[in-house]
């Protein structure tokens, strides 16, 4: 070999001897990050686990949170601690659990307004549903139900409309906050049914629920595990409900569109969630251990009795479901028109 070739050969030793090692270190560190995430599974949960509701307490979202995370403090031996961060239609609970830890330590139950409607309804949400989380499992379905204060004359649907259509702008309608599912379904009623209702937000279904009670309000389309009580003691009238179906918990009460409102569907879903980047084996830790507090039995009666439908899937399916539902909402919120800042 002449002192030319050795040159060449001694640079290309440089370059790829560099190489060969990053490639065998990588190969070397798949093993060891699967053994440190078995481990970390292992041992999971070692101590106080974090649950963020993105929502004030008593709505429907802190209504099903609740036993569940009793259940799994009990099942772990260690507590799991409810973190009520409600505001900006759930964003500021989500854009927390987003920006936690990936370890598995802090989840957050987020809804369908939280993982689906607020990516196309936001201009500058501060996070992304797919790519700043891993779902562990869809908990629970839930339809909502389109409610009256009693003082309202109308008994069915299409005497609200007519009464809405006489008086446009007159009736008020109270969601828990801009953005949220039961603002985005109380907006596409007032589409398909082309009437002009007053929207006044709070902040979360309980002072939603307090002015509706009180009549400051004339309506609101509210997550069932919310107004059920109401509507059994007589304080709310339950005009509707928004699943494609009638809900086994709401059977004497039609839905929107056997209602005159044909193909109205708007339930509510809830799936717990960790931050992208949370090993594997914790994902499915976390899954096996909260699918088998939901098909317990007393929480399934309790989530029945909320008027809510346990599912209790895999990760994979939950990740394909937000995906799909992502690009649902966007086609609804592009066709109404809806925008928040």
């Amino acid at each position: 070999m002449n002192d030319k070739d050795k040159g060449t050969a001694d640079k290309g030793t440089r370059i790829w001897a560099p190489l060969a090692f990053a490639a065998a270190a990588a190969l070397l560190a798949g093993p060891v990050c699967a053994a440190a995430g078995a481990d970390a599974a292992a041992n999971f949960p070692d101590r106080p686990v974090k649950l963020i509701v993105p929502f004030p307490p008593g709505g429907g979202t802190d209504i099903l949170a609740r036993p569940m995370a009793q259940k799994l403090g009990e099942k772990w031996k260690q507590p799991v601690v409810i973190e009520n961060r409600a505001g900006a239609g759930g964003n500021i609970g989500t854009e927390a659990a987003a920006r936690a830890p990936a370890d598995g330590y802090t989840i957050v139950l987020g809804t369908v307004g939280t993982h689906a409607i607020n990516q196309s309804l936001y201009r500058n949400l501060p996070y992304d549903a797919t790519r700043d989380f891993t779902a562990i499992t869809m908990v629970a379905n839930t339809p909502n139900v389109l409610v009256l204060n009693p003082g309202v004359r109308a008994r069915s649907v299409q005497e609200l409309i007519a009464m809405a259509k006489a008086k446009p702008g007159t009736l008020n309608y109270a969601s828990p906050g801009n953005g949220t599912p039961p603002h985005l379904a109380a907006e596409i009623f007032k589409s398909m049914a082309g009437v002009s209702i007053t929207h006044v937000p709070y902040k979360g279904s309980g002072p939603a629920m307090t002015d509706l009670l009180g009549g400051q309000v004339q309506m609101m389309i509210a997550n069932a595990p919310v107004v059920l009580p109401y509507i059994k003691s007589g304080k709310l009238i339950g005009l509707a409900t928004t699943s494609a179906t009638r809900p086994a918990m709401l059977r004497d009460i039609p839905t929107l569109s056997e209602s005159g409102l044909k193909g109205y569907e708007a339930d509510t879903w809830y799936g717990l969630f960790a931050p992208a980047g949370t090993p594997p084996a914790v994902i499915a830790k976390l899954n096996a251990d909260v699918v088998a507090v939901l098909k317990s039995p007393d929480i399934q009666a309790f989530f029945a009795e909320q008027g809510a439908e346990v599912i209790g899937d895999s990760a994979a399916d939950a990740n394909a479901k937000v995906r799909a539902e992502v690009d649902k909402w966007h086609a609804v919120i592009q066709s109404i028109g809806l925008k928040m800042d």
